[in-house]
Formats: C-alpha cells, structure tokens, sequence
C-alpha cells in the first residue's frame, strides 16, 4: 500500500503564493502518473496540475488551463515528492488539494486515473 502525505497548504491573501509537497511512501514502476488535484465545496474534483513519467521518454508536466502560467509542479525522485508552486493566487483558487498516484492508463486530469490518493491540504485565498 503506497501512502501519500501532503503538507504546505494555509490561507493567504490574493497575489500570495505557498508551496506545497507530497510525500510517497514507495514509488513503484517506471511509468506513472503524480498529480495534483483541488476540490471546492459543491464542485468537482479537477486536476490542477501532474507529471507522467514514461520509461523510455522521459517526463511530460501538465496544467489546468486556470492555473498555467502562475503554478509550477516539480518532483525530486529521490525523495518521492511532489511539489506544487503556487504563485498569484486567486480567490478562486480555494479549495482542499490533494495529491494522487496512478499508473498510466488515461488522462491524466481524470481522478478515476488514479489508486492512491493523500488526505489533503486546506488552500485558503482571501480578497
């Protein structure tokens, strides 16, 4: 069983940024998708923004359209974890994000992609 624990989320006012990390307990083969995912109250769970790592051709990073050119995802293999920069939020970027683990198989933004998911981390983005 992988686990997955995210951290680095808080509430900061808009034009702010936070960081946050996701920590895998083991990863295991060579191609896989590691994603970010947000959810607000009353919406759906959206990719906001994931890596795929592809045995012979390397990596790919994705973006939500909403969240290109102001988030940057990044992961340091040797610490299996992901991180997500988030710079000039918005108010709507409010939501409880988590991270997710699954091999690939589909698109990368849909959750039903994924097998291992974090408990998530509270983003809070005041006007």
């Amino acid at each position: 069983q992988v686990q997955l624990v995210e951290s680095g989320g808080g509430s900061v006012q808009a034009g702010g940024s936070l960081r946050l990390s996701c920590a895998a307990s083991r990863i295991t083969g060579s191609r896989y998708y590691m994603a970010w995912f947000r959810q607000a109250p009353a919406k759906g769970r959206e990719g906001v923004a994931g890596i795929g790592t592809f045995y012979v051709s390397g990596r790919t990073t994705y973006y939500a359209d909403s969240v290109k050119g102001r988030f940057t995802v990044s992961q340091d293999n040797a610490k299996n974890t992901l991180y997500l920069q988030m710079n000039s939020l918005k108010p709507e970027d409010t939501a409880m994000y988590y991270c997710a683990l699954g091999p690939v198989r589909g698109n990368w933004e849909l959750p039903s992609t994924y097998d291992y998911w974090g408990q998530g981390t509270q983003v809070t983005v005041s006007s």
